[in-house]
């Protein structure tokens, strides 16, 4: 397949997929997969104690891929200040980053001047438009199948991108929903010039530090079990069903505020679930594709399986034309 966009010529990368920051899992073994398998692969910074544990997995990714990989900063959701991650970053000559939940404009401010690309998660056509304004070289739009923190109006990714493509001149990459070569098809369909991916990728044999349970969680589970928590907060975010999740709505539903909800939505009832395997003491970002989601491939193999799904899209639509014709 042959994947040019405008975002695989923005990035310098063969596939026009980009993995999402994935908090706690995105580290040098997935990144440096993805890149090399072909899409941009990245590192998730703010899970990280230290700026110099995150020069140390990039200097790690160097090691395992000459191909292309970015650094995710999620400024908005672990109470830190990011700047000196973003230094340590730009420091180790990250030339490509990504930006979400929070206001990304601190992050142009410490890269202007500098050949840094810049993404921005958006939920919105607004905030896509803004993101653009600042200076953004590609906005990823997530709509509300998405795993993870998404926007507050629950709008579908189906009806979200082609908004924002129109919206924008710069390239919009899809997240939310997509898992194979047909999500990634739809989102071209749409004017998206590529697509994110977050859950997808947990349920690869890279993503090694995912505990198999919850991997087998993942591939066991249908569309239909996965919650939004922190809603009340403002902060709706997705996860998987469970008894742990749904204690979180019952607290939420009393409205006894973030003080009631600390312990039960903290990065460490986080990891209990994604690190440990205790799959009913913890909570688990995760996706409406995992309906869809059956394996546990290689990056690889996974991409493979993209081209096969495209190709077999593209003939089936040049069949449909010639009867139509």
């Amino acid at each position: 397949m042959n994947w040019n966009t405008r975002l695989t010529t923005l990035l310098g990368i063969e596939r026009p997929i980009v993995q999402g920051g994935l908090a706690y899992l995105a580290y040098h073994e997935l990144a440096s997969a993805v890149s090399n398998a072909g899409g941009l692969g990245q590192l998730t910074a703010m899970s990280m104690n230290s700026p110099e544990l995150l020069k140390e997995e990039i200097r790690l990714t160097k090691s395992k891929t000459l191909n292309p990989f970015g650094v995710n900063f999620a400024i908005g959701q672990h109470g830190r200040p990011f700047e000196e991650m973003v230094e340590a970053a730009l420091e180790e000559g990250i030339d490509i980053i990504s930006v979400t939940g929070g206001n990304p404009k601190p992050v142009f401010d410490m890269v202007r001047g500098t050949n840094t690309k810049v993404l921005v998660l958006t939920a919105g056509k607004r905030q896509a438009v803004k993101a653009e304004e600042l200076g953004a070289d590609a906005v990823m739009v997530v709509g509300q199948e998405g795993g993870g923190h998404l926007g507050k109006d629950d709008t579908s990714t189906m009806v979200l991108v082609p908004q924002v493509v129109s919206a924008v001149s710069i390239p919009v990459i899809a997240s939310g929903g997509i898992g194979d070569g047909r999500g990634l098809m739809a989102a071209l369909a749409l004017g998206a010039e590529g697509v994110e991916m977050g859950t997808r990728f947990i349920a690869t044999k890279e993503c090694t530090h995912a505990h198999e349970s919850y991997k087998n969680r993942i591939i066991t589970s249908k569309e239909t079990d996965t919650v939004i928590i922190k809603r009340s907060l403002g902060a709706p975010a997705r996860v998987i069903r469970n008894q742990f999740a749904e204690r979180i709505q019952e607290i939420e539903s009393r409205d006894e505020g973030y003080e009631s909800l600390k312990e039960y939505i903290s990065g460490e009832a986080n990891k209990r679930f994604i690190y440990d395997g205790k799959d009913e003491d913890g909570f688990a970002w995760a996706g409406q594709v995992i309906g869809s989601i059956h394996d546990v491939p290689t990056v690889k193999e996974l991409f493979d399986r993209f081209d096969d799904d495209a190709s077999k899209v593209i003939e089936k639509w040049s069949e449909q034309k010639g009867v139509r014709s």
